[in-house]
């Protein structure tokens, strides 16, 4: 099946532009840096959950749900493109957030709120141990409830990442055979795959590179749940007869620092280096990180003068306006 035929729920802008990098390379001094901008999905301040969600929701109205079940960190970008999305189609949002309940909303939280998404305080369990509870209490109240998984990274999440490989060669042209490498925050796996699925599909070469951005392990390894994303996502495809390896998944996993959401100076030297030069933003948890992990590689001779580098921007311009993650100097 084409990636054309899936039902999609429309919510995003697409397709988002790609820049030259052209004032930022120069300092560099390195290869040529381009930027595919995700954070420009329109939907709640964009970002790359967009995509995914657009798959998500055209799945979850076709099983007849009229509610939204995920969940994430306090800040979760994918919470606040999901609470977005959930209003649009007009379902009830419920989010699982770690941590207390704060006594002020800022930045993704006041979003949440504006969506009227209704929030569940999760205490220290972060990776989502009270949604079974929640949907339980929602089916008791006869509603019909559909869980998204963190980062909405189930097959069609996938999916939409193979949609936006798609995209991205038919809005390059002949100068995508020039890209040497494509680096961007990789945390659920979702977007990944859908990347990985979306270059064999399309008959491309260029390296997929993922900056692993969350030290807190899940019960299943990140290159292996990539793996089992492909599968699932190549069924969809009826491709059923693709073998994809750990081979073919490369996660750069050098730049995790000190946690999830622990800016490092790299880090903010990164957000002030893109900002000052083209008057991009990065956020401080995934783009600030993949971004500074760029930078550390040319710097390292990774890449030749000659290289075409794509940076795929994710979004999450919000958690910037949070001050317990950014402190300018």
């Amino acid at each position: 099946m084409d990636i054309t035929n899936f039902n999609k729920y429309d919510l995003g802008f697409l397709p988002t532009p790609v820049n030259h990098l052209k004032n930022f390379s120069k300092i560099l001094g390195g290869p040529e840096i381009l930027i595919k901008r995700d954070d420009l999905t329109g939907l709640a301040f964009g970002g790359n959950k967009t995509r995914k969600l657009e798959f998500i929701i055209a799945d979850a109205l076709k099983h007849g749900a009229d509610t939204l079940v995920t969940g994430g960190a306090r800040q979760s970008n994918h919470c606040r493109q999901t609470a977005a999305a959930a209003a649009k189609a007009s379902l009830e949002c419920h989010l699982a957030l770690a941590g207390d309940k704060p006594k002020f909303y800022n930045s993704n939280l006041l979003l949440n709120h504006l969506f009227d998404a209704k929030i569940h305080w999760c205490g220290e369990n972060r990776k989502g141990e009270d949604i079974p509870r929640i949907i339980a209490e929602l089916k008791q109240n006869n509603k019909a409830p559909y869980l998204i998984p963190y980062g909405g990274s189930n097959e069609y999440g996938t999916l939409s990442f193979v949609a936006a490989i798609k995209e991205l060669k038919e809005q390059m042209g002949k100068e995508i055979n020039n890209i040497k490498a494509i680096i961007f925050a990789s945390s659920s796996g979702g977007t990944q795959a859908g990347f990985i699925l979306g270059r064999h599909i399309c008959g491309l070469e260029f390296e997929i590179i993922g900056i692993n951005i969350d030290k807190e392990g899940e019960e299943l390894p990140l290159d292996d749940k990539i793996l089992q994303l492909l599968i699932k996502a190549g069924q969809k495809l009826n491709l059923n007869n693709i073998n994809f390896s750990k081979e073919d998944i490369c996660i750069n996993n050098d730049y995790l620092g000190k946690g999830y959401g622990i800016i490092s100076d790299s880090e903010k030297a990164a957000i002030s280096m893109l900002a000052k030069s083209e008057g991009i933003l990065l956020d401080p948890v995934y783009t600030a990180r993949a971004m500074a992990a760029l930078i550390d590689l040319v710097k390292k001779n990774s890449f030749s003068a000659k290289d075409k580098i794509l940076f795929w921007h994710t979004g999450g311009t919000p958690v910037l306006f949070d001050s317990n993650l950014y402190y300018p100097e």
